[in-house]
This record gives C-alpha cells, sequence and structure tokens, in this order.
C-alpha cells in the first residue's frame, strides 16, 4: 500500500533430471499490481495481478487465455517442447 512502483512478475522454474543432467525451462509474467481485487476466479494474487498488455486481472481472465501467458503455461510448454525435441523419436 502507498507504493509508486506497481511492477510486478510471477516466475516459474521447472527442473527436470534426466540422465544425469538437470535442465531448467523458465516462464515469466510480467504486470502490475492493482490497487484493488478484480474478479473471482484464479488463486493467491491473480485477483490483484494484471498483466502487461490487458485491462484485466488474470482473476478476471477465461483460463484458456491465462494459460497462454502465465508463467506457469509459459515454462510447461518449454518442458514439453524440450522433451518433444529430445524423447520423442526415441
Amino acid at each position: 500500500e502507498g507504493a509508486k512502483n506497481r511492477t510486478a512478475r510471477f516466475r516459474t522454474v521447472i527442473s527436470l533430471f534426466l540422465n544425469g543432467r538437470e535442465y531448467l525451462f523458465e516462464g515469466k509474467a510480467e504486470g502490475t499490481i492493482l490497487r484493488e481485487k478484480q474478479g473471482h476466479d484464479g488463486f493467491g494474487y491473480d485477483p490483484v495481478f494484471q498483466p502487461n498488455g490487458y485491462e484485466i486481472s488474470f482473476a478476471e481472465m477465461p483460463l484458456s487465455e491465462k494459460n497462454k501467458i502465465s508463467h506457469r503455461g509459459k515454462a510447461v510448454k518449454k518442458l514439453i517442447e524440450f522433451l518433444s525435441d529430445n524423447l520423442g523419436n526415441k
């Protein structure tokens, strides 16, 4: 409360240990902390987080849209691409 800088970031890192090696997959969602809660869906900080480029909070977004831009969704997408590229043809 009272902070002028309201910029925020959600960050997820997924760690995969495969064949004795560690691989990291990072996802970020940049945005702003709202001054008041908006929306009822989601959990945690979703009602006060407005992602860059949107006029609504994570809690107001349809889940399908949120999953496309969320930090978790981005990290999982990178993991799936890695697994597909490295294990898909074996």
